[in-house]
C-alpha cells in the first residue's frame, strides 16, 4: 500500500458513508493534501457540491442547512477555535468532523462542549497528515522551511513548531502504513537528532499503545537526514521532465502555474502534472529532455490520427460515435497542448539561459575532478553575458562546495568576478552556504572519490558509458540507499535512537529529509524500487525543493543570522 492509495483510501471513507449534498471544509495544509489524490471530477461524483477552506466559511452567516458538512482539517488549535465558532451557532445539517492526526484530549472535550446543538455526527482521525506527490514521495510543505538552518538559539518557538510539524507527519505516514520503525539519524545534524528523538518519544512512549500493531515481521526503517548534507542536488539543473518542469517553471502541489506564459486559453494556465492521472506524464516523468520531445511529436502524431478520423463524419451513426467519444477526444486534446506547452516554453528557458552550456560545467563540478579546468570553466562562464545572475551564483557555489580547501585563492577570485558581474548576488552566500553545508559539516561522500571501492565504481560506470552527460550526477541518496541495500550504513555515522536495533534487513525504508526533497532523488527512488531489490523505499521532506528555492531559504537564513546577536 503506498503514499496516494493510501490518502485516497481515507478521502474514500470519509466521504462514501455521508450520503446526500456535501460541502468538504479544508484548511490551508488538507487543500493540498486533498487536491493532489482527488480530482475535482471525483469530488463530484461523491456528491460534494461545495468546496470550501475553513477560515473563509467563518466569516459567513448564511444558513445551509440542507448541506451535510464534512471538515477535513489538521488538529491546530487554530482549528479548533475555528470548529468551536461553527458549531456555537450551525450552518449546516450534519456536521462530520476528520482530522488528519491525533488529537489531544483537551481538544475533544472543547468539541464535545461546543456541540450543544447536538449536530455533530462523528469525530475521526484519519493520518492523511502529508501531501503525497507521488507514489513513493511525500512533502509536508512547512512553512518558514529555511528554519532548520539556523541554531536553535535563535528562534526556539518558530524552530519548534518547524520539529513538531516534521514530526507529525512522520508519525501519520506511519500510522497510515500500520508499522512502528527502527529510528536512525545524521549523526552531524542536530535538526535531524532532534526530530528522530523527538519521533521515538511519540511512538515509544507518549503513544506508544497506538504504534503498537503486534506485527511479527522485520520493522521498518526511518532514517532522518538533513539537507546539507548534500547541498548539491538542489543547485544543479535538471534534465528529465517532472525535475526540469519544477526546476525552470515551478511544480506546486502537482499543478504547473501558466500564467505569467504568453496568451494561453483559460483552461491551460493552470495545468495538473500527475502520475495518477496523465499516462503520458506517468510513462515519460522519469525520461531525459531529448526523448521527451521525440514521445510528444509521437503524442501529437496519435491526436492528429484521431482528429482525422473525426472530421470524416458522414452518417448519422459516425456522429452519435464522435458525440459518445467527445469527452475522451477533449481530454486528449487538452493533454496533448499541455505537454506541447511545457516542453516548447522550457526549450525557449534552455536557449535564453544557455543552460547546456552551464549544465554540461555543473555536471563537470558535481561529478568529475580537474580543479584547473573547472575554474576555468566557471570563469569563462562568469564573463559570459549571455549567462544569468542565478546560473552564475550556482556555478561558483558549486565550485566552491567542490574545491573549498584546495584552492582557497582561486576561490576568492571567483567571489569578486561574481561580486562585480552580477550586482544583485548577496555578498557573503556562497560563504554562508560553506558554513551551513561545507566538508566539515556533511557526514556522506559527496563526491564519491574517497576509498577504492568507489573509484572502481566510478570506472565500471565509465566503461558501461554515461547515459548523458547531463545526467551524469547520483545524488547522494542513491549511495545511502545502496548502503541500506546492503546492511552497511554505519552505526557511527547514523546512529540508531534508544536501545531499538534493526535485526536483519528492513524490506520498508523511509527516508525523510530535513530541509527538503528533490525531483531528482524521488526519481532515483521510483527506480531502485522499479528494480526489485526487495526493499521498498519512501522519501519525504519538509518542502519540494527546486534551486531557487534552496537558495530562497539560504538567503532567508542569512539575513536572519546576520541580524541575530545569538550567532556568531
Amino acid at each position: 500500500m503506498v503514499l496516494v492509495s493510501a490518502v485516497r483510501d481515507y478521502i474514500n471513507r470519509m466521504l462514501q458513508d455521508i450520503s446526500g449534498m456535501k460541502v468538504l471544509i479544508l484548511d490551508s495544509h488538507t487543500v493540498s493534501i486533498v487536491s493532489v489524490a482527488y480530482s475535482q471530477s471525483e469530488l463530484l461524483q461523491k456528491e460534494v457540491f461545495l468546496v470550501e477552506l475553513v477560515d473563509s466559511i467563518s466569516k459567513s452567516n448564511e444558513s445551509m442547512s440542507h448541506l451535510k458538512a464534512v471538515f477535513f482539517l489538521r488538529p491546530t488549535s487554530e482549528n479548533i477555535q475555528h470548529l468551536r465558532r461553527q458549531l456555537a451557532s450551525p450552518r449546516f445539517g450534519e456536521y462530520h468532523l476528520f482530522v488528519s492526526n491525533m488529537l489531544k484530549d483537551t481538544q475533544i472535550h472543547i468539541l464535545a462542549d461546543s456541540d450543544e446543538q447536538e449536530v455533530v455526527q462523528q469525530v475521526q482521525e484519519f493520518y492523511a497528515d502529508f501531501v503525497a506527490i507521488d507514489t513513493y514521495h511525500f512533502a509536508l510543505n512547512v512553512p518558514s522551511n529555511h528554519i532548520y538552518m539556523l541554531p536553535a538559539v535563535v528562534d526556539p518557538s518558530n524552530l519548534q513548531h518547524f520539529c513538531d510539524r516534521v514530526v507529525d507527519g512522520i508519525a501519520a505516514i506511519f500510522l497510515a502504513l500500520k508499522r512502528r520503525p527502527i529510528i536512525r539519524y545524521q549523526r552531524t545534524s542536530d535538526i535531524a537528532k532532534r526530530i528522530a528523538q523527538e519521533t521515538a518519544k511519540l511512538m515509544y512512549q507518549q503513544e506508544s499503545g497506538l504504534f503498537d500493531f503486534r506485527r511479527t515481521e522485520i520493522s521498518p526503517l526511518l532514517l532522518v537526514v538533513d539537507r546539507r548534507d548534500d547541498p548539491v542536488t538542489p543547485l544543479l539543473n535538471q534534465w528529465t521532465y517532472q525535475a526540469m518542469v519544477h526546476e525552470l517553471i515551478g511544480i506546486q502541489d502537482n499543478k504547473v502555474d501558466l500564467r505569467n506564459i504568453g496568451k494561453l486559453p483559460q483552461d491551460q494556465q493552470e495545468v495538473v502534472l500527475s502520475s495518477e492521472q496523465d499516462a503520458f506524464f506517468k510513462a515519460n516523468m522519469y525520461e531525459n529532455f531529448g526523448d521527451i520531445g521525440m514521445n510528444i511529436k509521437q503524442l501529437v502524431d496519435e491526436f492528429q490520427q484521431i482528429a482525422k478520423s473525426n472530421q470524416n463524419i458522414q452518417t448519422i451513426e459516425d456522429m452519435a460515435k464522435f458525440v459518445d467519444n467527445y469527452p475522451e477526444y477533449r481530454k486528449m486534446q487538452g493533454n496533448v497542448s499541455k505537454h506541447v506547452t511545457l516542453v516548447t516554453e522550457m526549450s525557449k528557458i534552455v536557449e535564453e539561459r544557455k543552460l547546456m552550456l552551464v549544465s554540461q560545467t555543473e555536471q563537470d563540478l558535481a561529478c568529475n575532478g580537474g580543479q584547473v579546468a573547472a575554474f576555468e570553466a566557471v570563469t569563462n562562464l562568469l564573463s559570459n553575458e549571455r549567462i544569468s545572475d542565478i546560473d552564475r551564483l550556482r556555478l561558483v557555489m558549486l565550485y566552491a562546495l567542490r574545491y573549498e580547501k584546495e584552492s582557497p585563492v582561486q576561490l576568492m577570485q571567483l567571489f569578486n568576478k561574481l561580486a562585480s558581474q552580477s550586482p544583485k548576488y548577496k555578498p557573503g552566500l556562497v560563504q554562508f552556504l560553506l558554513k551551513q553545508a561545507g566538508v566539515d559539516k556533511r557526514t556522506g561522500d559527496l563526491y564519491g572519490n574517497w576509498d577504492l571501492l568507489n573509484i572502481a565504481r566510478n570506472m565500471a560506470r565509465g566503461l558501461k558509458g554515461v547515459e548523458n552527460v547531463y545526467t551524469q550526477h547520483q545524488p547522494l541518496l542513491f549511495q545511502t540507499m545502496e548502503s541500506i541495500s546492503k546492511g552497511r550504513l554505519k552505526d557511527v555515522d547514523y546512529p540508531f535512537v534508544g536501545n531499538h536495533f534493526q535485526q536483519g534487513r528492513p524490506q520498508e525504508v523511509v527516508i525523510f529529509i530535513v530541509g527538503g526533497t528533490t525531483y531528482e532523488e524521488s526519481r532515483s527512488v521510483a527506480l531502485l524500487n522499479a528494480s526489485n531489490s526487495g526493499i521498498r523505499f519512501i522519501l519525504g521532506g519538509s518542502v519540494v525543493l527546486n534551486s531557487k528555492r534552496f537558495l530562497k531559504d539560504l538567503e532567508e537564513a542569512q539575513r536572519i543570522a546576520r541580524s541575530s546577536p545569538a550567532v556568531v
